[in-house]
């Protein structure tokens, strides 16, 4: 598989994620310690933009749920945005959209957050 690689900017109070690659255990972990250090640092919203990462498994969607409930401890906030159909129906099956929530464009979540 390809190698997952993250770029981090941050618009406004907003850390937002650009994802490349498949999103499994070690595109996870990578998601996970970005999100981490931010959140340590105080930033509590965040964006990932999903536009270059066509698939996701299971082990990437539970590491994505542990964000979310490591956001919920400091009342943060996880979007998504730019989803092939086949993440955003895998997302929707494994429950992650009751939690956080996804966006068709970084305009409408920027908006919403």
């Amino acid at each position: 598989m390809s190698q997952f690689n993250v770029n981090t900017e941050v618009e406004n109070d907003v850390v937002i994620l650009i994802t490349e690659g498949y999103l499994n255990n070690e595109g996870g972990e990578m998601i996970s310690n970005i999100c981490y250090e931010h959140i340590s640092n105080g930033s509590i919203k965040f964006l990932l933009d999903m536009a270059q990462t066509k698939v996701v498994n299971s082990i990437g969607v539970s590491i994505l749920i542990e964000i979310i409930e490591k956001l919920q401890e400091v009342d943060g906030k996880l979007g998504y945005y730019n989803l092939a159909p086949i993440v955003d129906k895998t997302f929707k099956i494994m429950g992650l959209t009751k939690y956080s929530s996804v966006y068709s464009t970084k305009e409408e979540a920027l908006a919403d957050f």
